[in-house]
């Protein structure tokens, strides 16, 4: 299980290792950072000056180093749209998307989750076909769409929810966060459940899916034959091998929510670091663009492997497959 686990851990530094240079050949290639970050009248000595502070004058290998380098530092490079530190830009926007994310993935497992165990037990029940209609609704739809539904029911219609923004936020160390206030609530329900609209059901259908599928095998047959009764079956032995997959796709949620919050954000007005992307798309801004999909795959990646670790305490028997 160790060697496992630090198997896993080295797959994941080498795939952060190839998106890091990716990102790197964006900044690169892409772009001038001296005609963007200069005055068009800058003297050739502020030229060279910034030439040697972002490390232009030496060959890509050493430069990629120093990139990687200066990312481990907490060095991200500056902005070509605003000249500040991407790094200060991105841990500024980030409360926003942390706190976006996690409360939709919060809404998914609160109404998927159950959902999903009702239309695997009761497949046939009228409440089940209603649920597996509406997941179909929720594919289809794309995320604006839901979004521009909603404000216009709860915002403009009956003026329950704002349309726009994140409301009053508190400052805790560094981190502004808006759940410690009514208005950071009510402003955080809309995007959260336009953002969870899409991956509740996937998770709804792949429940569904997993416990139909074990319904129906040997061991489930065998328990009936025993004599036990169908809530023990289901609550202790089917649901929990239907866990493993949900689990996973829970997790590959979060990192969902965050890399594709750009459009809700976007409708919403949030501030956060899908909004921060979608203005440094507008202005060709390839360093911000760089870190951000650095951090997404970043995201990607740790949740990939924290999920990976947690199987054996879900199901004890692959740990011991492991051993």
């Amino acid at each position: 299980m160790i060697i496992h686990a630090i198997e896993r851990i080295l797959q994941t530094l080498v795939v952060l290792l190839v998106i890091s240079f990716i990102a790197f050949m964006l900044i690169t290639t892409l772009g001038d950072p001296i005609g963007l970050l200069l005055p068009p009248d800058a003297t050739m000595a502020e030229r060279n000056a910034l030439i040697a502070r972002l490390n232009l004058d030496q060959p890509v290998m050493q430069r990629f180093l120093s990139f990687v380098g200066g990312i481990l530092q907490g060095d991200f490079g500056l902005s070509y749209r605003t000249q500040q530190d991407v790094g200060s830009m991105i841990l500024e926007r980030l409360p926003a998307t942390a706190e976006l994310a996690l409360v939709s993935l919060l809404v998914t497992i609160v109404v998927a989750v159950p959902a999903g165990i009702l239309c695997g037990v009761k497949p046939k029940a009228l409440v089940s076909r209603a649920i597996m209609f509406f997941s179909i609704a929720g594919i289809t739809l794309p995320n604006f769409v839901v979004g521009i539904l909603l404000i216009a029911i709860f915002s403009v219609q009956l003026g329950w929810f704002p349309s726009f923004g994140r409301g009053s936020t508190v400052n805790l160390g560094g981190w502004t966060t808006g759940l410690l206030t009514a208005s950071g609530w009510q402003a955080i329900i809309l995007p959260a459940i336009t953002l969870a609209t899409f991956q509740m059901t996937f998770v709804i259908r792949m429940l569904r899916t997993q416990l139909m599928e074990v319904g129906q095998s040997e061991h489930i047959r065998f328990a009936r034959a025993r004599g036990l009764s169908e809530t023990r079956i289901w609550f202790v032995y089917a649901i929990r091998n239907a866990l493993l997959p949900t689990v996973t796709m829970l997790g590959l949620q979060l990192g969902n929510i965050i890399a594709f919050s750009v459009v809700t954000e976007s409708v919403f007005a949030w501030p956060g670091l899908g909004s921060l992307f979608l203005q440094s798309v507008q202005a060709a801004d390839i360093p911000v663009i760089a870190i951000y999909l650095i951090f997404v795959g970043a995201v990607y990646m740790v949740i990939n492997l924290l999920v990976e670790l947690s199987y054996p305490l879900i199901d004890p028997r692959l740990k011991r497959r492991n051993a």
